[in-house]
Parts: C-alpha cells; sequence; structure tokens
C-alpha cells in the first residue's frame, strides 16, 4: 500500500489485531467482529468499521491498519449473514439495532476509552446513519465515503429503475463476503450473461441465472414507488435532519451515489451540525483507490479534531471540490455556491446557445426502440465502467441529438446543480428522457460532464414540459471548447429500457419504440457560481 500510495502518512505505533471476536446482538445473533489496535500504552479513541462485504480486503488494511497505525482501536464487523457473522442478512432492516449492540459491547471492553467514530464507503456509510438516528453519548464524529442514506434512490431514479445498480449491489451483498474465488466466479458469471439479464422480458428474476436466489433483491426492483410501505424504515436521512455528530462527507463527480452526499450536506448544514464536503475526480471505486491519498487525510484530519482534539490538518473552509477541465482544487464556504446560472437554448440545426430561439416549433426528433436500446457510455455507476468516456460513438447513433455551442471565446466555469428543462412529444404517451453534458475539445472529442433521466407522460401530440435533474458538477470549460447538450431516450443497461407502455419495469413483457419529438423553449441551465 505504501508503494502503492504515495504520501501516505508515516507509522504512529506497531499495530495488533484479535479476530473473530463474538458480539452479541439484542436477539442472541452473533455479529462476527475482528479488533485492530495499536501496541502502545494508553487511552485511545475507537473507530466502529461494519460492513456486509467481510473483514478481509480491503476493509482489513484500508481501515483496520492504516489507522490502527495512527493511533486508533479499530473495531471491524461483519453485518448479520455476512462474513460469519449469524442471523439473516436483509438490507438495511438491522443496522440500527446492530450497531446499537455493538455499542453496548463496547462499553464493556477494557481498552475503550469512551470516544467513538465511524467510517467507511457505501453501505458502509448507510450504518453509520442507522447508528445516528439515535446517536450513543460516545459517538464523537462520523465519516461517510461514498455513502447513501436512502436505499430506494439507490435502485430508482426519475420513475426508472437503475438496473445496473441493482445488479452491481446484488452481486456484491451475496458474495463479497465469502470471499475473492467466490465472488470473482459470480463476477464473471453476471458479466457473461449480463446481456440476457438485462433484455429479458420480464426483467424480474433474471439475474438468477448469475446470482441465484437474492429475496431482498427482488423486492427492490418490484417495488418502485418510494411510498410504498415496502420502503417504511428504509431512509435513514432523518439522522442528518437533526444530528448534532460532527460529519465528514466524502464523494467523487462520477460517483453513483453523488447525490445522495450532496442531501446529507445540505441536511447537515440546516441543522447546524459540523460538516465538511470533499469532492473529487472519482467514481465509486476509485476514490478508495487512485484518490486514497487525499480520502485517507481527509478522514484522518477529521478524526484527529473531534475525536482527539487535533484540529492542526482542517482545512478554513468547509467545502473542498475538484474542478474537471482545469485539474484543480477548489475551496468554497457552501455547496452548491451561490445561486447563479445561465440558460443555453437547443436550436435548428444542432445549435446551443444563450439567446433563446424567436421561432416556435419542432427542432427535432428520433425513433427510441427498445429492442436496440441506447447504450449507457460511462457515467454515474457503481462498477469500474463509471466516469468520463469519449461519447463520439454514442451521438453518432440516430436515437442521440446533440445541441452544441460555437468554440467558446473564454473559459465558461459550471459549478453547481446542472439541469435541463425540455419540452418533448411523444407518439406513445410513455418515454425516458435521458440528458447529459459533454465538454467537446478541439479535436471533436465529446466527454460526458454529468447526467440524468426522468421518465415522462404525455397526451397527444401536445409537447409536456419535463425537467431532467443531472446533478452537479465543478467543471471548466476551456476557451476553443464546445458545450454539448445530448439528448436521447435511455442509456441502457444503467437504466431498465423505457417499454414504451408505461409498465413497470421489473414487469412489463411488451415494449413498443417511441417516437420523441424536442420543441423549442427547452433549455439547459448550467450553475456558474463558485469563483
Amino acid at each position: 500500500m505504501r508503494a502503492t500510495w504515495k504520501g501516505l502518512p508515516a507509522r504512529r505505533y506497531e499495530t495488533g489485531w484479535e479476530p473473530g471476536l463474538a458480539v452479541p446482538a439484542a436477539d442472541g445473533s452473533t455479529l462476527r467482529t475482528d479488533h485492530y489496535f495499536p501496541r502502545a500504552e494508553g487511552d485511545f479513541p475507537t473507530l466502529l468499521v461494519r460492513s456486509p462485504y467481510g473483514r478481509g480486503v480491503p476493509w482489513s488494511p484500508l481501515f483496520g491498519v492504516l489507522f490502527a497505525e495512527q493511533g486508533f482501536h479499530v473495531v471491524l464487523q461483519s453485518c448479520r449473514g455476512t462474513g460469519g457473522s449469524g442471523g439473516r442478512f436483509d438490507l438495511w432492516r438491522n443496522e440500527a439495532g446492530d450497531g446499537q449492540a455493538t455499542v453496548v459491547w463496547l462499553r464493556q471492553q477494557p481498552w475503550f476509552a469512551g470516544v467513538l467514530g465511524t467510517i467507511g464507503p457505501s453501505y458502509l456509510g448507510y450504518v453509520q446513519w442507522a447508528l445516528a438516528l439515535d446517536p450513543p453519548p460516545e459517538l464523537k464524529a462520523m465519516v461517510v465515503h461514498v455513502g447513501l442514506h436512502d436505499p430506494h434512490a439507490l435502485f430508482h431514479s426519475g420513475g426508472a429503475l437503475l438496473q445496473e445498480n441493482a445488479l452491481a449491489v446484488g452481486l456484491g451483498m451475496k458474495y463479497q463476503h465469502r470471499g475473492v474465488m467466490p465472488f470473482g466466479r459470480a463476477a464473471l458469471r453476471l458479466q457473461r450473461r449480463l446481456r440476457e439479464i438485462t433484455s429479458a422480458r420480464p426483467l424480474r428474476r433474471a439475474y438468477e441465472s448469475a446470482l441465484g436466489d437474492v429475496p431482498w433483491l427482488d423486492g427492490v426492483m418490484t417495488h418502485p414507488d418510494a411510498d410504498d410501505p415496502h420502503w417504511d424504515g428504509a431512509s435513514v436521512a432523518a439522522a442528518a435532519e437533526r444530528s448534532a455528530v460532527p460529519t465528514c462527507l466524502v464523494t467523487g463527480w462520477h460517483d453513483g451515489l453523488a447525490d445522495q452526499s450532496f442531501q446529507q450536506f445540505d441536511r447537515l448544514r440546516r441543522a447546524g451540525c459540523a460538516s465538511s464536503l470533499l469532492v473529487g475526480p472519482w467514481t465509486h471505486t476509485s476514490a478508495l483507490q487512485q484518490g486514497w491519498p487525499e480520502v485517507f487525510a481527509e478522514s484522518l484530519a477529521w478524526l484527529r479534531a473531534h475525536l482527539c482534539g487535533d484540529r492542526a490538518g482542517l482545512r478554513s473552509t468547509p467545502v473542498r471540490v475538484h474542478v474537471g477541465g482545469e485539474d484543480a482544487w477548489r475551496d468554497l464556504d457552501d455547496w452548491p455556491p451561490a445561486p447563479a446560472a445561465t440558460d443555453w437554448f437547443p436550436a435548428a440545426e444542432g445549435a446551443l446557445g444563450t439567446q433563446a430561439p424567436v421561432e416556435s416549433g419542432p427542432l427535432a426528433d428520433f425513433r427510441y426502440d427498445p429492442d436496440d436500446p441506447t447504450p449507457s457510455v460511462g457515467g454515474r455507476l457503481l462498477s469500474r465502467a463509471a466516469g468520463p468516456r469519449d461519447n463520439r460513438k454514442l451521438e453518432a447513433r440516430e436515437d442521440v441529438l446533440t445541441f452544441t455551442s460555437a468554440p467558446l471565446a473564454a473559459p465558461v466555469d459550471v459549478v453547481g446543480p446542472v439541469s435541463a428543462r425540455l419540452r418533448i412529444a411523444t407518439d406513445t404517451g410513455y418515454a425516458d428522457v435521458f440528458a447529459r453534458l459533454c465538454d467537446v475539445d478541439a479535436q471533436g472529442r465529446s466527454t460526458n460532464i454529468c447526467d440524468g433521466l426522468t421518465r415522462l407522460r404525455t397526451t397527444g401530440q401536445i409537447p409536456s414540459e419535463v425537467t431532467v435533474p443531472m446533478s452537479s458538477t465543478a467543471h471548466r470549460f476551456a476557451a476553443g471548447h464546445r458545450i454539448r447538450l445530448q439528448v436521447s431516450g435511455g442509456a441502457h443497461p444503467r437504466y431498465a429500457r423505457g417499454s414504451g407502455t408505461g409498465e413497470a419495469p421489473a414487469e412489463a413483457t411488451r415494449y413498443v419504440p417511441v417516437r420523441l419529438t424536442l420543441y423549442t423553449g427547452s433549455a439547459l441551465t448550467l450553475s456558474q457560481g463558485g469563483g
């Protein structure tokens, strides 16, 4: 690790390890736990890391060893039903109670000094929020990397099923805690059968050919409505809304959970809670790989400040974002910065400009065919396919519209939320609309910056207006580059393909092509705050 990641701090302590400890849950189930510790006399704060993905690599080195070396007890625990822990794993339903039971056990340990922090990414972030719903008095700091608080939003967005997320989470939850070989075999099986699974009619249970029976996955795929009782108790957003636990948030511009991190930061700030936000040029996985030196330094500084009283490593502003296109970091007082936005209007012949077209009427149309769905290229995913990609091959398809500005005379900074307000008519009444912001360089390479998808319902040939949230970014479009808006009917298999009939994604068996017509009055809205 030290050879791979330059800049990691020097070891302060030799470390010890107590593996396989039995922590009792409230119902008597055993929660299997490893304890890492500094080999030194004295009191040290404790970090709790709870994982459904096993207790080995990467968690043992990333959190167990590296933080024990810096002077922390680290308690690394397998969630129930995983990694040797007893009971049955059920996505999100037991994390609050099992976290509280672990704190009860900690109070009985002679080495526990009564000062507790939590840390971890993704679902390891969710379990932190679950504990913070009723925070124990010992909990003094949290560090949530690329984490979630709302499971529904992990699997559904804009009315569409986030199919690739669902499969990735199903794979990780069922197999990663079993070890490298079982996980690797399952991943290869899923990769080989991905096209068959994602094009099945219906989608429901098609994943079983690669993943086997995953009851909770069937549940999340077949309950698309956030208000369905199936999701009762799933969201732990209330923890941030009333939190007093100082919380450090880390995400990446191409992380599939970035919007959840931004929501968490907003709630913490509104609650008056001490909080920080670091947003790097990372995906869900690269934040803890290529980005680990920055993420580790940020995490360590926060934990030392709030668990050890050493504030020397904290920066002066609560927000630090990486600005793409400039490859520079920018410190900000808040996120998003003070609102200042510019509208860019699609016009005839694929133009994009800041002057709204004078004439009204249709601009362009295309046909979306579910039997040849518009493919997904990069973007915000949980897999290694995430991130910025060359979009030229995608944009050459007949089912993708592009609207492109003239070469910029001066750089344009986009810092904050991005959205597209689109006026669209369809011939079936049902469609998905995918909108993407791209940076086109002097050689014509079109690179995705941010995007979003929304399900649309129309009546007759009258255009309906829909706003497609495209998340947020911090990006500089250099002089000579061009700004591009991309519009299509989907991004498959990132999103389950639209059926054209309005049927629920997991249950649809009949698919019909849809013709979408884009009208004047549409606009791309770019935030330009944060100087």
